[in-house]
């Protein structure tokens, strides 16, 4: 489990097959071991691999299936952040790095000191979106300003500018999504408990 704190910035170095190869600072690989959860852009993956400067993890058809690490080019920036402990302190939400699905970036407008980022999302994302409330974007969690049906926008301060890949990013390139886990819960009890009332109004006649 993560908060959607970016600590690190991490770079794809290499590509086997199905194992991908990041380099990164060795204040980041030294809390990490063989057999560690990291989120790289959000996702949750499994460390296979640790060398002196580089890191290495194995990756699913699923999670590429899911996901824009797919459309990862050699030479291209990731977030990072390890896993957290019972003692983190929780200064994000939530994140479990499971990716819900991707969006793209339709615009970017400076604001003042912050960065207006504006996303373009299926609507099987967007209903879950609501003012205020968390996402997840390639693991960053932030706060959605503008909910609509196929876009949502949020605003960068200049600390994530700074600390996060955002600052390289482009109109027309792809971001890992992860909705808020509460929300998921909330529509699977609504629609078990429409589908239970159903069931229980056929028994009388």
């Amino acid at each position: 489990m993560f908060n959607g704190i970016i600590t690190h910035l991490g770079k794809l170095e290499t590509m086997k097959k199905n194992c991908y190869f990041f380099s990164t600072e060795k204040s980041f690989l030294k809390k990490i071991k063989k057999g560690a959860s990291v989120a790289i852009d959000g996702i949750c993956l499994t460390v296979i691999a640790k060398e002196k400067n580089t890191f290495s993890v194995e990756v699913m058809p699923e999670t590429l299936r899911r996901t824009m690490l797919v459309e990862l080019k050699i030479g291209d920036y990731v977030n990072l952040e390890h896993s957290v402990s019972a003692n983190t302190p929780l200064d994000g939400h939530l994140v479990y790095g499971h990716i819900d699905g991707t969006a793209e970036i339709s615009s970017i407008k400076k604001e003042d000191n912050s960065w207006i980022f504006k996303f373009k999302v299926p609507e099987k994302i967007s209903k879950y979106l609501i003012e205020k409330g968390a996402i997840a974007v390639n693991g960053i969690s932030l706060t959605i300003i503008e909910p609509k049906k196929d876009f949502f926008t949020v605003g960068i301060i200049p600390h994530t500018w700074k600390n996060t890949m955002l600052k390289y990013s482009k109109i027309g390139d792809k971001v890992n999504i992860e909705l808020d886990v509460i929300a998921k819960y909330v529509e699977k009890q609504l629609t078990t408990k429409q589908l239970t009332t159903i069931t229980n109004e056929n028994c009388y006649y």
